[in-house]
């Protein structure tokens, strides 16, 4: 089966209550179309997974980023591949988060992170994320 090597940034924030947020964004293409997900995409050769996500945010939401603490490295396999996701904390840095090739985005505190339909791989993220905020 063929792997496929991406990366994700749980990009964290904090409310006007004070609360931790999350960003996660909804596929807006391809066979999970609609989907929720971190917001990320494929490391291409040569780069680091830091770099890549640097690259994949600027191109997917027009913002820089500060890629931080590595969390997790998720395995899944899908029906025709097979996934392998290093995710990250990461922080904005400069940009507004301009959707360009995602449908739509949210903010997530801790208590809402289940009320979006996330896809397979990313799900087995969200108990981590949680005891991260």
């Amino acid at each position: 089966m063929k792997t496929i090597r991406v990366v994700a940034a749980v990009i964290k924030a904090v409310n006007k209550t004070g609360e931790s947020i999350i960003f996660v964004t909804q596929r807006g293409y391809g066979e999970f179309k609609g989907g929720w997900e971190f917001p990320g995409g494929k490391i291409e050769k040569g780069e680091t997974p830091q770099e890549a996500l640097k690259r994949e945010i600027m191109e997917e939401l027009d913002t820089e980023i500060e890629v931080g603490e590595y969390i997790d490295t998720i395995e899944y396999d899908y029906p025709a591949f097979h996934l392998s996701m290093d995710c990250f904390w990461c922080e904005v840095l400069n940009g507004d988060l301009v959707l360009k090739e995602h449908e739509a985005a949210k903010w997530l505190t801790k208590e809402k992170l289940n009320e979006v339909e996330w896809l397979p791989a990313d799900i087995t993220l969200i108990e981590e994320i949680r005891k991260g905020m």
